[in-house]
């Protein structure tokens, strides 16, 4: 059990932690889909990720409109590889981000599972367990601020109340300290209290949809879905998402939004408590680093002793049947790829067999 990102057209929009070009990348990820329907596991092989775009700068609407859009293409993927919807789409995951905008969120939430299973259900002919819309939150990490930082801990509660009246099945709720450094154990805990807080002292999570029926959230509702389906539609009329990757488009109007935002926020239109309204003149608290350079040391020198221990002429020989496997564009990949993790070959190994095969990606 358990849940692979394995989303990797978000890397070429938002992230950037892509390797090799989008083709052989959206082959690898529909494999993972592939060997996970095919041995009936129960897991996700993949969470098609909004929160990356969202963080990067794109609106509620577009943050549907973009995953939505991803995830269409690796359902069709995953069809033309053979496989039926209604067997592995219910195996599908999502992943969005919780802004501060309480009813904006909560909408989007909403919004996000009513778009999603007509769209399955008008473009796939999908049964209801292969429309439900199954999604995990994480809290915002560019909205929190180095200045003034104990201000975020009312941000990441908001935020996660959201999550939580949008009917989030599983929540990542960020620490006060993130646009300092990484967590300290305390700033993490108190991360951790304040979902256990509304988890069990709360009593929202008894109630499925609390907001449903409001005259506002419900307009918000119909908004948020109308505007990403509009956005949704001119993407299907490009030519889908990856079409729209090698186009731009994602990255564009993404960077349109930011600029907006930042825009807003440095004229004083959007107020960021603490940033540009109700400052002080304290000094941003500095949090210590971890020694990185005895980290990496000591990761190398595990890695060392473990290649001094494995079968190399085993490692040499599957990591040649992978690469057979990748020059054929109908052979399947995860078989080798896991020949190759059980001969202890390294992430690194098998990566740059692949890069040798595939190449890498160059933006335009």
């Amino acid at each position: 059990q358990g849940t692979v990102q394995n989303d990797i057209l978000k890397e070429f929009i938002a992230r950037g932690t892509y390797i090799y070009p989008i083709e052989p990348s959206l082959r690898l990820a529909t494999d993972v889909c592939r060997f996970v329907t095919i041995e009936g596991m129960s897991f996700n092989p993949i969470s098609v990720s909004g929160y990356h775009m969202r963080e990067a700068g794109a609106t509620a609407a577009q943050e549907l409109a973009f995953t939505f859009a991803n995830g269409l293409e690796y359902v069709r993927r995953a069809l033309a590889a053979g496989l039926d919807v209604n067997q592995f789409a219910p195996r599908l995951s999502f992943f969005f981000a919780a802004f501060t905008d309480l009813f904006e969120e909560v909408a989007k939430f909403r919004a996000a599972r009513r778009l999603w299973a007509r769209l399955m259900k008008e473009t796939f002919q999908a049964n209801d367990a292969a429309c439900r819309l199954r999604f995990h939150t994480q809290t915002g990490g560019s909205t929190l601020t180095a200045q003034q930082p104990k201000n975020n801990v009312v941000r990441v509660a908001i935020q996660a109340l959201a999550a939580v009246l949008g009917g989030t099945q599983s929540l990542h709720t960020n620490a006060y300290d993130e646009a300092l450094a990484l967590p300290t154990e305390q700033s993490a805990t108190l991360a951790l209290r304040t979902q256990q807080i509304l988890a069990y002292e709360t009593g929202i999570p008894e109630t499925v949809d609390p907001a449903g029926g409001s005259w506002y959230v419900e307009a918000l509702t119909d908004r948020v879905e109308r505007d990403a389906r509009g956005l949704l539609e001119e993407i299907e009329r490009a030519g889908g998402a990856a079409r729209a990757v090698e186009r731009g488009l994602f990255q564009e109007a993404i960077a349109r939004s930011a600029y907006e935002a930042q825009r807003a926020i440095e004229s004083g239109e959007s107020v960021v408590v603490g940033v540009n309204e109700y400052g002080d003149d304290q000094e941003v608290p500095s949090v210590p680093a971890p020694d990185y350079t005895a980290l990496a040391g000591a990761q190398r020198r595990r890695t060392a002793d473990m290649r001094g221990k494995r079968d190399t002429g085993n490692v040499k020989r599957v990591l040649g049947e992978l690469e057979g496997a990748a020059r054929d564009p109908a052979a399947p990949l995860m078989e080798p790829i896991l020949d190759a993790v059980r001969a202890r070959a390294t992430v690194g190994e098998i990566s740059d067999v692949l890069r040798e095969v595939w190449g890498v990606y160059r933006p335009a």
